[in-house]
């Protein structure tokens, strides 16, 4: 077996200030250098593996996820902030939960949510100023948070609790990211008070949903939204899901829901930006659609060409540019030996962008994902991961996307911003400050 190219952990601090600001040209570089699969010494006796090789990224999320599992990131970091859901678990509870939660993102319950999702995008589309420059970012992040709202609880008279849930959200993000990137600082974060101090913001979230959860039920009627789905999910003995599980699930579904979407959209709508000749090409798909009429299954399909420049941004730029794994039984791969307990990071940002794979990986080119160009991108393309603990509101997200970029489209005619796009790689990866200009159709 190989042995496992290793970055030190002199190297690690020696960079700490870029890592702590934006890690991924730390970790390019070390993937130029080391190959496709390296180790990062932490210290302590942990051991994380960074790879882009395509057939190892696989391996652990596919063909051999068994012996892989989420990683303490996110079942214990990221889970004291916003509880042990589907996203923060591992094993048994999981299981049980994703069949739970599952029916409640089928395509066909999401024909009923589609009309609630394009009232609320809608709405927030009429909010943008138009023949100003606007941060696309602020706009597409409280856009799609509304969306969750909207579809979640079917009310618009609750702006001021979402707010302060949108608030508490990005702010235990931001403290979550200081934990992440400066291990080393974590006893401090600790003895200063401000890890409790977030916790207890996350319990102020709780309270917040479950006032509206309280509300829901005693108005002791059907709404047919995400929330009477979780309200009427029963486990096999037929029992509901405990008011606690509940709550987690729901805050879960704000805090991964809400941010990934806007980040995706606010990187495919600052790549039309740039790209004028693919925004008219879309533009020209959006201006056919019947929009006076509601909206159907059917005016997603006639929008094709907006679903790949869609593919083509979260190939550029995966929300989820890291996914994290830790290893539970030993493995092997690539001819490394993967000991147990191993955490692992799998570049998926490298792996979008590898010329081994794509044609000129740089270039925004949507017509890639034509289906008439029939190829099979399943063994490199992970923008919700896969395997078994591939998104669960893959879908949902798809089509949140494709009718906002159309909407947005239907109205502004987006020109692009002088300055260079800069990414904000946080828990997901997100823009930092694009000034689109909103022209009005």
């Amino acid at each position: 077996m190989k042995k496992l190219p290793l970055v030190s952990r002199s190297h690690v601090i020696k960079n700490r200030k870029q890592i702590l600001r934006n890690p991924l040209p730390f970790h390019h570089d070390n993937f130029n250098r080391l190959g496709d699969v390296f180790e990062v010494a932490v210290g302590f006796g942990k051991r994380i593996v960074f790879t882009r090789d395509a057939q190892f990224i696989k391996q652990v999320l596919q063909t051999g996820q068994k012996k892989y599992q989420k990683s303490s990131l996110q079942t214990k970091d990221l889970a004291k902030y916003i509880g042990k859901g589907l996203l923060t678990s591992n094993g048994e509870h999981w299981r049980k939960h994703r069949r739970l939660v599952q029916p409640a993102f089928h395509k066909k319950k999401l024909q009923g949510l589609l009309q609630i999702m394009y009232r609320a995008i809608a709405t927030e589309v009429d909010r943008i100023r138009p023949n100003e420059h606007q941060d696309v970012y602020p706009l597409m992040g409280d856009l799609a948070f509304q969306v969750v709202a909207t579809s979640l609880f079917s009310r618009d008279d609750i702006q001021k609790e979402m707010a302060a849930l949108k608030d508490i959200t990005e702010s235990n993000q931001r403290m979550l990211i200081k934990e992440m990137r400066q291990p080393y600082l974590n006893w401090w974060y600790r003895l200063s008070g401000k890890i409790a101090h977030h916790k207890k913001l996350s319990n102020g979230a709780r309270d917040i949903l479950n006032t509206i959860v309280d509300e829901r039920l005693a108005q002791e009627s059907d709404k047919d939204d995400l929330l009477d789905m979780l309200l009427n999910a029963r486990y096999e003995d037929g029992t509901p899901m405990p008011r606690r599980q509940l709550l987690d699930e729901v805050l879960i579904l704000f805090a991964a829901g809400h941010e990934t979407t806007a980040n995706a959209l606010g990187f495919t709508l600052f790549l039309l930006a740039r790209h004028q000749e693919v925004q008219e090409r879309a533009h020209s798909e959006v201006a056919r659609i019947p929009w006076d009429t509601e909206i159907t299954m059917g005016h997603l399909r006639q929008l094709g060409y907006v679903k790949q420049c869609v593919e083509e941004g979260m190939r550029l730029y995966p929300p989820a540019y890291y996914i994290d794994r830790e290893c539970v039984a030993e493995d092997t791969a690539n001819g490394y030996t993967i000991p147990k307990g191993t955490m692992l990071l799998l570049a998926i940002y490298e792996l979008h962008r590898d010329p081994r794979f794509w044609e000129t990986p740089e270039d925004f080119v949507p017509e890639r994902f034509d289906p008439s160009n029939k190829k099979d991108f399943s063994d490199y393309y992970f923008p919700f991961g896969a395997g078994p603990r591939m998104c669960v509101g893959n879908n949902f997200a798809m089509q949140e996307m494709i009718l906002t970029v159309a909407e947005i489209l239907r109205k502004f005619r987006l020109q692009p911003p002088a300055q260079p796009l800069e990414v904000d790689p946080l828990i997901s990866l997100k823009p930092k400050g694009i000034p689109l200009f909103f022209e009005s159709r």
